[in-house]
């Protein structure tokens, strides 16, 4: 897997095509979906996670967790270099966005509070995703 493809380049016309209004807003203009809603937050399949946009796989049901946050929760991701990193400091927080590392959608952030040994909780929407079962 350690293979990455080429960085994903489109303009928003193309992206604006390609998601659903939603999609958009969550992967191009960093907005979150409502808590609870999204369909992976209660998902239990095994397979990977991709990002919805790029299909750049990101996160492993083996890394998956129940945080309690209302949004799918992984505690790495599948392979480094698959995930970016960026400083927000909107709404008087400061947290890390985590962006997919192909084509620069938002998929949520990553919170040093996580229940297992890497110690992350990466809090990802589940409008940033697609599901890849094990097997298919």
């Amino acid at each position: 897997m350690s293979e990455q493809r080429e960085r994903v380049e489109k303009t928003e016309s193309e992206w604006r095509a390609q998601l659903s209004p939603d999609e958009y807003r969550v992967l191009r203009e960093g907005g979150t979906e409502r808590a609870f809603t999204g369909a992976y937050y209660n998902h239990k399949d095994n397979g990977m996670y991709e990002c919805r946009a790029c299909n750049n796989p990101l996160f492993s049901s083996e890394s998956k967790f129940e945080s309690g946050s209302g949004w799918p929760s992984f505690d790495r991701a599948v392979e480094e270099g698959r995930v970016d990193y960026l400083r927000d400091t909107s709404y008087g927080m400061i947290r890390t966005e985590i962006l997919c590392g192909r084509c620069g959608s938002h998929l949520g952030h990553v919170f040093p509070d996580g229940p297992t040994a890497t110690g992350e909780r990466y809090c990802v929407n589940s409008l940033s995703l697609q599901f890849q079962k094990k097997g298919s």
